[in-house]
């Protein structure tokens, strides 16, 4: 469609414009036919004829991403968020066209965020359900006897199906805003020693090893929310490591700054993958089968920011090393 009044950058401007071309084209069509000697009764409706058509040609193009985005609109309400409006105009409604354009990438991108969560939440329940269904019907057939191995495989399962509802449930406070901290001073070696020896229950067959300096290393931080970001670490680092490891746990002052470092002898993530991994749902591919909700880095990322803080994999020789990075002061955050 032509939009010969795109480069104008007001809509005031171009109902301006649009008046005035529609005046001289009817003056110029009388005057035309006055010239020619025809009658007024001629002249005059053609000049108005003329008029409108010129008025319509341009007013379509002024208001054809209104009718765009009414299109769109449309569409949107029955789920589909792919169309887009063409916005080339430098006015308020091609603003409002751009705009518009925004949030329907916005809408796309959440649902299409909805469908990975249903998608991952039922693969993610469906997995232990399956497991702990086909050990109970195991134990009700006789098949296999109620010995500790069969009891412990199903309260794997059941933990399992616990951790991922905790996650879920954590994530629910997260979107709905509800994370007030608990601020106060940590010593870190002894907080480093509770959560090794928590990890020490999970009977995951690895050793641990914790290195604090200096020893009186101090920490501002809410004691819960620190407790849960690196509770999740040291599981997901033990979870692949292989059976005799060793899990590492560090911390240090640095640069205005307490460092944790969680590191693991299992086989790494790679370069590429190591932004998505704190991704919700993304497990990366040395982790399937594993038994993680997929969910775990993703909070203790979440964790790091409630503390002003950052996360990331670092770079290893071998294994995964992650390394987060908290204030030392409260007034840094």
């Amino acid at each position: 469609m032509i939009r010969p009044l795109d480069r104008l950058g007001s809509i005031k401007t171009k109902l301006g414009v649009l008046v005035a071309v529609t005046v001289a084209v009817a003056a110029s069509v009388s005057v035309l036919g006055l010239q020619l000697g025809l009658l007024p009764r001629y002249t005059i409706p053609a000049a108005v004829l003329v008029a409108l058509v010129v008025t319509q040609l341009l007013a379509s193009g002024m208001t054809s991403p209104l009718r765009d985005m009414t299109a769109a609109a449309r569409t949107m309400a029955t789920g589909d968020y792919s169309r887009r409006v063409r916005a080339t105009s430098r006015d308020e409604v091609g603003e409002l066209a751009r705009a518009f354009n925004r949030m329907a990438a916005d809408l796309e991108a959440v649902d299409q965020q909805r469908r990975d969560l249903v998608a991952n939440v039922s693969h993610e329940l469906r997995t232990p359900v399956s497991a702990l269904r086909a050990v109970l019907e195991n134990l009700v057939d006789g098949v296999s006897p109620p010995d500790r191995s069969t009891l412990q495989a199903a309260l794997d399962q059941t933990d399992r199906l616990g951790r991922l509802v905790t996650d879920l449930l954590d994530l629910s406070r997260v979107d709905a805003g509800l994370t007030p901290l608990d601020v106060e001073d940590l010593p870190v070696e002894p907080f480093l020693l509770s959560v090794v020896d928590e990890a020490r229950v999970s009977d995951r067959h690895v050793e641990y090893e914790v290195d604090v300096r200096p020893a009186d290393l101090v920490v501002p931080a809410d004691r819960e929310r620190l407790h849960q970001l690196l509770a999740n670490l040291v599981d997901n680092a033990a979870r692949h490591s292989p059976a005799g490891g060793t899990v590492t746990l560090r911390a240090c002052a640095e640069g205005g700054r307490v460092l944790f470092h969680v590191v693991d002898q299992g086989p790494g993530i790679a370069p590429a993958d190591r932004s998505a991994v704190f991704k919700r749902f993304t497990t990366g591919a040395s982790s399937s089968g594993d038994g993680g909700t997929g969910l775990g880095l993703a909070i203790s990322r979440w964790v790091a920011d409630l503390h002003g803080g950052s996360i990331e994999v670092a770079d290893s020789v071998s294994g995964c090393h992650i390394q987060v990075a908290l204030p030392d002061s409260r007034s840094s955050r």
